[in-house]
């Protein structure tokens, strides 16, 4: 351990583990990318930092300002870890049903923590704020500096570990940093790579991941980036995050296993291929949810 290493310094990186036991295919690799090693805990590390981080280099942050930001959950928490690394102050507003745990991780950073009924109502909210003034809202939804840290760390990441050989790329899709990131760096190295998004079927609410009504689709979305959009139902989203901590040993969200649920569908569909899969948080974050419970 080098001394002078620091927090930041252990952001990215995050390993990945083929899947052993719960894979149909064994023509097939499944690699689940376990960002639940990042320093707060999540995938959203990534954009938190590189959201604060651009806004400061480019002057739109200033003396005296707010940081605000509409959340389900995971960017909250890396926020507020980043701004406190930073030194900001910062409000996060929180859909009603977001689990105790994230509340009391955000607030234990320094975070105020404000609910609203739902995640779009969180988006007004934080919206009304800004309108106000004092307030600067990095907006996960449309910031490019979202997309871009995938694109520089989370694709090239992938693309290494695989040794390039990576087929099929699968990702939940919420604010869809990750995959519009990934996707365009990936399509960089072969246009070959399959993109595959995954989103709740109507009717099943899996938090993290997200079927946008048209008016609240991301700014950063870009539809044809995405090669297939795969959907899963609530109930094999809660079976597969079951069956990966008692069958892999990966403890995690249930965004993890909706979009694993995608991938070992994917793999039966597949003669041959490696998927890698994105396992965007640990399951601790869960456990007041009956998610573990069955």
């Amino acid at each position: 351990m080098n001394k002078n290493t620091k927090l930041l310094d252990l952001l990215g990186n995050t390993p990945m583990a083929a899947l052993q036991r719960i894979n149909p295919n064994p023509a097939v690799t499944i690699y689940a990318k376990l960002e639940g090693t990042n320093p707060g805990g999540s995938v959203k590390d990534r954009a938190a930092y590189s959201m604060i981080k651009g806004a400061l280099d480019r002057g739109e942050l200033k003396p005296g300002m707010q940081l605000i930001e509409a959340t389900s959950g995971n960017t909250g928490i890396a926020l507020a870890l980043m701004a406190s690394l930073f030194g900001l102050s910062i409000e996060l507003v929180l859909p009603q049903d977001a689990t105790r745990e994230r509340v009391l991780s955000m607030e234990a950073f320094g975070a105020k923590v404000t609910l609203a009924p739902t995640m779009e109502g969180a988006i007004d909210y934080a919206n009304e704020q800004v309108a106000k003034g004092g307030y600067l809202m990095l907006n996960q939804f449309a910031n490019p500096d979202n997309y871009g840290a995938h694109y520089r760390t989370t694709g090239p990441e992938i693309w290494r570990d695989t040794e390039g050989h990576i087929t099929h790329f699968v990702s939940a899709m919420g604010t869809t940093g990750t995959i519009m990131g990934v996707s365009r760096y990936l399509k960089e190295q072969n246009p070959g790579v399959q993109i595959v998004g995954c989103q709740p079927m109507d009717g099943s609410r899996i938090p993290g991941i997200r079927k946008w009504p048209e008016a609240y689709l991301p700014k950063i979305f870009e539809r044809e980036r995405v090669d297939r959009i795969m959907e899963v139902s609530e109930a094999d989203a809660v079976q597969t995050t079951r069956r990966l901590a008692r069958e892999e040993g990966i403890f995690c969200g249930m965004s993890a296993g909706g979009a694993v649920a995608a991938a070992l569908r994917l793999a039966g569909e597949l003669k041959e291929g490696v998927i890698v899969c994105i396992i965007p948080d640990r399951g601790d974050r869960y456990l007041s949810s009956d998610l573990f419970a069955g």
